[in-house]
């Protein structure tokens, strides 16, 4: 398989974004100090950092750098978890967790800040990100977080139902909550740039190379593809939800502690700049509190960029755009008549407690899952923070709190089932709850 047949999703992103770097496969041996296995934000940006400190390093990319979730995603950056807050997960993890909390506050202007530095171009809009809440009731969720985030120094505010009109152009919420340092990028264009600055620095990228397994020997790491394998002193695993994808045998007890859930995106026509400027004027990322998601951000080319979930057969991609299309002209009457014109999806991976896994695999070998769909600003983080696990720093120094992996009993059985909590969602959404 050479680059030209790798089969991309039809997203806006694949559409829009310059192709990325050609890569080689793996054949035959390699060595190199650092392996990582997937090359999305976390991979890359773990390699990013290992080089800037002289630390010879390759990744194993089973297709092209972004082309899973990092390359497929809505673009929003978020320094939040989904669900737990700061105070949730100090209970859980204690130091390590108040240490995994700055991290936290701080990844969405870590990820500008890398964007900026090495001048990658992305579309990036440090607007800030904000989550409106749907009901009354939901403001207590606001107000929660804006008071445990305060307490860990984050730039956040609480706004009244008048300042998330003003805010979003809708009367659709009752008031919200803005954290100023989120915002967006075209995360293809984040992935493809730091590959390119990789291999600048000459780090390795072997594309379209799935790893089937990986094996300590003779106090290396060996990892095998269908055409080659390679060894290193340390091991990365940083294929998130997409770890059972292409070969069950390479971590089942991670593939197996997420849920792999299919997101559905989509991207309008470009809006007219008078129907833009009564649309999230400011440009902010916006993502609420309904768990059936209601999310939007505009690209460089004013195209609203939403998308939302789908259960049960027949056209899954016609069936949510009409849902989505109803969506947004009930939220913004003023949109008028909406069309889309891209429209993809890919693999979310949830945990049952909304946190993610971190993870020592054996001796300088380490990996995490679980986004959560929080992934894009805290991936970027992560990989700076498995750089320094890999390079020997005290775990009292790490930002990472680490657990044993806990696969899910009945995985198969679950997934199957798992887009039925659609239904539940939905339910919930209608109540009025805190």
């Amino acid at each position: 398989m050479n680059s030209a047949n790798v089969r991309w999703p039809d997203s806006l992103w694949a559409a829009m974004t310059p192709r990325g770097p050609d890569l080689p496969e793996l054949t035959g041996t390699a060595e190199a100090d650092v392996i990582v296995i997937g090359g999305g934000f976390t991979g890359l940006s773990t390699a990013l950092h290992l080089r800037e400190k002289g630390v010879d390093v390759a990744i194993v990319e089973a297709m092209e750098p972004g082309w899973g979730a990092s390359g497929r995603n809505n673009g929003q950056v978020i320094p939040t978890l989904s669900r737990p807050d700061p105070d949730d997960i100090v209970a859980k993890h204690g130091p390590a967790g108040e240490r995994f909390v700055n991290l936290l506050r701080d990844s969405a202007s870590t990820l500008f800040d890398v964007a900026r530095r090495y001048q990658i171009q992305a579309e990036q809009e440090q607007s800030g990100w904000v989550q409106p809440v749907h009901s009354p009731g939901r403001i207590k969720i606001a107000e929660r977080r804006v008071r445990q985030w305060s307490k860990y120094g984050a730039q956040v505010e609480l706004l009244s139902r008048d300042q998330t009109r003003q805010m979003l152009g809708s009367d659709a919420w009752f008031g919200g909550f803005w954290n100023k340092t989120g915002g967006h990028i075209n995360p293809l264009a984040l992935s493809r740039g730091l590959a390119q600055v990789v291999l600048e620095r000459g780090g390795r990228i072997y594309a379209r190379s799935p790893a089937t397994s990986f094996e300590r020997l003779n106090d290396r790491w060996i990892v095998k593809t269908a055409k080659g394998e390679i060894s290193g002193r340390a091991l990365i695993v940083a294929s998130n939800a997409y770890t059972g994808e292409f070969s069950k045998s390479l971590m089942p007890a991670i593939a197996h502690e997420v849920m792999p859930v299919l997101s559905w995106q989509m991207a309008t026509q470009p809006l007219t700049d008078n129907v833009r400027k009564t649309i999230i004027p400011g440009r902010q990322a916006m993502s609420d509190t309904h768990g059936e998601l209601y999310f939007a951000r505009y690209d460089a080319r004013n195209r609203l960029v939403t998308g939302g979930a789908v259960i049960g057969p027949g056209n899954k991609a016609e069936r949510i755009k009409t849902r989505v299309a109803e969506r947004l002209q009930r939220l913004w009457p003023q949109i008028g008549p909406v069309s889309f014109d891209y429209i993809w999806n890919g693999y979310v991976g949830m945990t049952t407690d909304f946190l993610p896994r971190i993870h020592r695999l054996g001796p300088n070998a380490y990996g995490w899952t679980g986004c959560n769909g929080r992934a894009v600003a805290l991936s970027i983080a992560l990989g700076d923070e498995l750089s320094k696990a890999v390079r020997g720093l005290p775990e009292k120094d790490l930002a990472l709190p680490f657990t044993d992996p806990a696969p899910i009993v009945g995985h198969g059985l679950l997934r199957r089932l798992a887009p039925l909590m659609l239904m539940v969602y939905r339910r919930r959404d209608a109540r009025e709850i805190a």
